[in-house]
């Protein structure tokens, strides 16, 4: 017979202070900002039966390195030696309006027209800074979490809301495009699909009350992301709706389905019937989109002795390679680009006709990822990527992958397309899948994770650039993520 649930969970605020401009992480260029649009939080919950256990926490912000999960999960050992720091995992909202959680990364890149005159790094919180504030107020929350651990029951739904949609226009030349136009006669299709499925797991006390909920959707938390202002965007404010709805003390852990191809933007309707979802009035909507699938689910019974198993295991992955010609190739048009333009001045000019792009206002993007400086950044990588990937063939992470009652939760590092966490899902013997992307971090920066279409077409999101796996690894991680799942139900 399974043993009593016990849950507990936490939550605290992460905005750093803004006595400095804060860094906001997620673009090539810098943005930097002392306005606030609204609170950076961290929620924590700490799941617990018999001898097993596992603790997760959202953090507002872009991503993280695994660097920092092993700082926080060094700190929480510190201070709660019973917590098994392998099950710890956590996922960030991919809010672009946040601090970056990487140490050692420079506040400000190269010479970046920035907000500010003159500023420096000295002027900027710094991601040492940064981490060295939040780590231990992430601990002291899963730590909290964890004392707050009462006896109590789970509950799966499902509703929909419209959140996610492809950003990948295909054109009939075989290329597709980040945000393309999709008004140009050569547009023939997006890539992908989407998924307005919202899976929710409900947390209740042992008189049935809602305590809190995971909240997994196939869209990353990214409205404000060309903004100047610091934002949880709209997991933040659908966590605030949601206290409205049941409680100051309920919580909320938003997690990201896999949705590497996915944005809060409908560009078949290009920005006419709806707000256009690059600014605030966007926020709103959607979280009052999230909120009301909430109030419409369906919720299925209250388990309070849920099965309850759970699993880590070290993931290696090979890393997505460049051929000897592709190398040769990127080697002849960089140095062709840099004949016409140093990169210094190609950057300046990025940054130039960016800002002035915002200036005109109306939707984003308002930087061009075909402009002659990102040009130079991709042949360079596939450059390092040829001349590095036999000293680095392949990449690792943790994965945690949990069974609680007839839900199954697993995490991974990638911007996931939605084409693997669809095949997951299927294939999974859970009733209901969580997966987590943009969680834990990897042995190197993991960014994308394209599907077979996504690297032929090419363009942000597709190329070496952005991602260390290609397609292979993807179904070697769809393979390994549905047989870690299933075996817990065997």
């Amino acid at each position: 017979m399974s043993e009593k649930l016990m849950i507990g969970w936490s939550e605290a605020d992460i905005t750093p202070k803004t006595d400095k401009f804060i860094s906001l992480a997620g673009q090539y260029y810098t943005r930097l900002t002392k306005e606030i649009h609204s609170r950076l939080k961290t929620v924590a919950v700490a799941f617990s039966s018999g001898n097993e256990h596992v603790l997760m926490a959202s953090m507002d912000n872009a991503g993280m390195a695994e660097v920092f999960q092993d700082m926080v999960r060094a700190e929480v050992v510190k201070r709660e030696p019973a917590i098994k720091p392998e099950c710890i995992f956590l996922n960030a909202i991919h809010t672009h309006s946040a601090p970056a959680a990487k140490p050692s990364v420079s506040a400000v890149s190269m010479k970046a027209v920035t907000v500010a005159k003159a500023v420096t790094d000295s002027d900027v919180y710094s991601a040492d800074e940064y981490v060295a504030f939040v780590v231990p107020i992430m601990a002291d929350n899963l730590v909290q979490a964890w004392k707050n651990r009462k006896a109590g029951g789970i509950a799966r739904g499902f509703g929909n809301a419209r959140v996610g949609h492809c950003r990948r226009p295909v054109f009939a030349d075989g290329t597709a495009e980040m945000y393309g136009d999709t008004t140009r006669m050569d547009f023939i299709g997006m890539e992908a699909g989407e998924d307005s499925g919202v899976d929710m797991l409900f947390t209740c006390d042992e008189t049935g009350k809602k305590t809190g909920m995971l909240l997994n959707v196939a869209c990353p938390s990214q409205v404000m992301e060309s903004t100047y202002k610091v934002s949880s965007d709209f997991a933040g404010a659908t966590r605030e709706l949601l206290k409205k709805e049941f409680g100051e003390e309920f919580h909320t852990l938003y997690q990201i389905s896999p949705a590497g191809c996915q944005s809060p933007r409908d560009l078949v309707r290009h920005y006419t019937t709806e707000p256009d979802f690059w600014h605030e009035d966007g926020v709103t909507v959607i979280a009052n989109r999230l909120l009301k699938a909430v109030q419409e689910a369906v919720v299925e019974k209250i388990d309070y002795t849920p099965v309850f198993r759970q699993t880590t295991q070290r993931v290696t992955l090979p890393r997505r390679k460049a051929s000897y010609t592709a190398y040769k190739k990127a080697k002849a048009e960089l140095a062709r680009l840099l004949a016409i333009k140093s990169e210094e001045d190609a950057y300046k000019e990025f940054c130039d006709n960016t800002h002035a792009s915002e200036k005109r206002g109306g939707h984003g993007p308002y930087d061009d990822k075909t402009e002659h400086f990102v040009c130079i950044k991709n042949e360079q990588a596939v450059i390092t990527r040829y001349e590095t990937q036999d000293e680095t063939p392949t990449i690792s992470f943790n994965m945690n992958v949990v069974r609680m009652g007839d839900i199954a939760i697993a995490n991974n590092p990638f911007e996931l397309y939605l084409y693997y966490g669809q095949n997951i899902k299927a294939r999974s013997k859970a009733k209901q899948t969580f997966l987590v992307q943009l969680s834990a971090g990897a042995s190197i920066h993991a960014g994308y994770l394209p599907s077979p279409d996504a690297e032929k077409f090419g363009g942000y999101g597709g190329m070496i650039i952005n991602g260390q796996v290609g397609s292979d690894g993807g179904f070697m991680l769809t393979d390994i993520t549905v047989n870690e799942i299933n075996r817990l139900f065997e």
